[in-house]
């Protein structure tokens, strides 16, 4: 059997840019002293005079693609999670969010996969401090694929976007020729009728793998890849749990404010349905290879698959 191919969501960002330069000649790209981590030096290369480095200022880089909107500019700023997110939140909040800018967050390096860089830049509460900003679209794609195509669709939206990519490769699993993004879609990727596992980012993978190993015990999981987690698609979801009865959502976030909490709350308002979270549990993570991380926190496919067999009991 071949290897299956793998790539890293950031990798996908620079390439993504430096494709889409071409088509859209008011793209402009803004990067905090870590294009060559981040992948905007792709587009450096090709359009290098589109491409601003800010230093490590990214309240600052922030302010600059505020401004640089105003003047029919699209900019993209570009720094790892912790920084895009945390750091300059102040800055999204009142600068881009407040006035509805349309300014994209293209943020690398989140959750626990930055591995050996530990705690401090394991950003597990991104999703949660952007979801929390009115009017903010959130995505956090699943591959490659889904990675471009999110950028894409961020481009020709009209308003601010935020995009959480990853450090490591992850498989390919969107190859297909059905395939369809489209903001504030998610999709049906293994359907089943006993349980929903509803999955975001590196974490749909694992869904898989853990509905397979399912499947070989006569439970059949159906599995949904939620990119955007905001707005998010509260039929989809829905559909599926009345069809299935129980939930469980992975992520590679905390579990308070993330996919699992959307998820809930659009349960909760539309059909109270019992919903077991996987993701970070009220804990930061911790310095390890990004492969050892995600299986002690239960993330991987054999951590999903226990959680799944220990909650339908």
């Amino acid at each position: 059997m071949a290897d299956v191919k793998k790539i890293a969501t950031r990798e996908s960002y620079g390439n993504a840019l430096k494709e889409l330069g071409a088509e859209y000649p008011n793209l402009v790209v803004l990067d905090a002293d870590l294009a060559a981590a981040t992948k905007t030096g792709t587009f450096k290369k090709a359009y290098p005079e589109r491409h601003i480095d800010c230093g490590i200022a990214e309240c600052n880089m922030v302010g600059i693609a505020a401004g640089l909107s105003l003047v029919g500019k699209i900019p993209f700023v570009s720094s790892f999670a912790m920084f895009a997110a945390g750091r300059a939140f102040e800055q999204v909040r009142n600068s881009v969010g407040y006035p509805h800018l349309n300014v994209k967050i293209g943020a690398t390096h989140a959750g626990i996969t930055v591995g050996e860089d530990g705690a401090s830049h394991q950003c597990n509460e991104d999703l949660a401090l952007m979801r929390a900003i009115p009017g903010m679209v959130v995505m956090c794609p699943s591959d490659d694929i889904e990675a471009k195509a999110a950028v894409r669709a961020a481009v020709e939206y009209q308003g601010p976007v935020y995009i959480r990519f990853g450090r490591s490769a992850v498989p390919v699993i969107n190859d297909r020729p059905d395939y369809h993004f489209e903001i504030g879609k998610g999709s049906v990727v293994r359907e089943g009728s006993d349980v929903t596992i509803v999955a975001t980012g590196i974490c749909v993978d694992s869904a898989l793998g853990a509905a397979q190993k399912l499947q070989e015990e006569g439970i059949s999981a159906e599995v949904i890849n939620i990119c955007t987690i905001k707005p998010l698609d509260e039929d989809l979801i829905v559909a599926s749990a009345k069809k299935t009865g129980r939930v469980v959502t992975v992520e590679e976030h905390s579990v308070i404010g993330g996919l699992g909490s959307a998820v809930c709350d659009a349960l909760s308002a539309k059909l109270p349905t019992p919903v077991k979270k996987l993701g970070m549990q009220d804990v930061f993570g911790e310095s390890g290879s990004a492969a050892a991380l995600v299986a002690k926190y239960g993330l991987d496919a054999e951590g999903v698959y226990k959680s799944v067999k220990e909650y339908l009991g």
